[in-house]
């Protein structure tokens, strides 16, 4: 479950793929004037609700927090990148007599939420600074604790806006098409093991034991525990010319509630060996696995290969 972060699904997730010999297959979700997007296009909501921007390095930017639903309220974030990480100060205003607390949250392109901390509410207002190792993002702010993700039903109070000469991230751009991480509800009867426990700042490499017609494919994941409280995933795949071509390999994340991350997926086109998915997650109970699909699903359907210590 691997980077632009295993942070999607019940995690917080970014991720990316890495092709050198599949086509991602296009997102259902996002739409594109074209089918090739290129990291100049920007992809967004016409709702505006993808708003995520690249921060610069030593240069604070104000950006404005635009509320929802929340009537005379007024927001904005003060944002400051260096190379220990990245600030985040928060000042809310106008808010409504019984709000109480917020929750702030910071939201990559693939719309995998990572929490940056709670916002006391006194007085109608509330003021807090944060910090986070991420550089890409968009700020959302709601009452309801425990995101790993956020979609149009979630309960949003403000959302960052794009300043002004800002460009938006594309969304889940990892190849030549989009991807976008998709959360749900496991329905399947699968039971995944769960990894917990990894040693922090090392590297534990896993490998996936395939069988049938997939005997051929070798795949191997590695992830290594942040101190910062992110995990860091990478899966790489090998020997593709000798399994089945037009096919999906999807890599899935699964929470411990059952909650599951769909972090990416590749098509094999049958012309290249290699292919690699990246990402993060929040979490530090998780579980991951491998199937292989025909068409374009939100749920695992076929086999399910998971991962196991070397």
């Amino acid at each position: 479950m691997f980077k632009r972060k295993l942070y999607g699904f019940g995690a917080g997730l970014i991720v990316s793929v890495s092709l050198t010999g599949f086509a991602i297959a296009q997102d259902t979700t996002q739409k594109t004037t074209t089918k090739t997007v290129t990291k100049k296009e920007v992809v967004q909501n016409p709702d505006g609700t993808y708003t995520v921007i690249e921060y610069p390095v030593g240069k604070e930017v104000t950006v404005e927090l635009t509320p929802n639903n929340v009537q005379g309220a007024k927001g904005w974030a003060r944002v400051m990148r260096t190379n220990d990480g990245t600030s985040v100060s928060v000042d809310l205003s106008g808010l409504p007599a019984d709000a109480e607390s917020y929750y702030v949250y910071a939201v990559d392109p693939n719309g995998s939420a990572t929490l940056l901390g709670p916002l006391s509410i006194e007085g109608s207002a509330g003021k807090a600074t944060y910090k986070t190792p991420m550089s890409r993002f968009m700020l959302v702010l709601s009452p309801d604790e425990g995101l790993t993700s956020v979609a149009r039903d979630t309960t949003v109070v403000f959302r960052s806006a794009v300043p002004t000469g800002f460009a938006v991230v594309p969304a889940g751009i990892t190849g030549e098409e989009n991807q976008i991480a998709v959360t749900g509800k496991v329905t399947s009867p699968y039971e995944v093991p769960m990894i917990s426990s990894l040693p922090m700042n090392e590297t534990t490499e896993m490998r996936i034991q395939f069988s049938g017609e997939l005997s051929n494919l070798r795949a191997k994941a590695y992830i290594k525990p942040r101190t910062e409280g992110s995990t860091e995933i990478k899966m790489r795949f090998d020997e593709m010319k000798e399994v089945p071509r037009d096919k999906r390999f999807i890599l899935w994340l699964v929470s411990p509630d059952r909650k599951y991350t769909k972090l990416g997926q590749v098509v094999n086109t049958g012309q290249r060996d290699e292919a690699e998915i990246r990402g993060e997650t929040a979490l530090n109970n998780f579980g991951l696995f491998v199937t292989m699909e025909d068409t374009e699903v939100n749920q695992p359907t076929g086999t399910i290969y998971a991962p196991v210590i070397r």
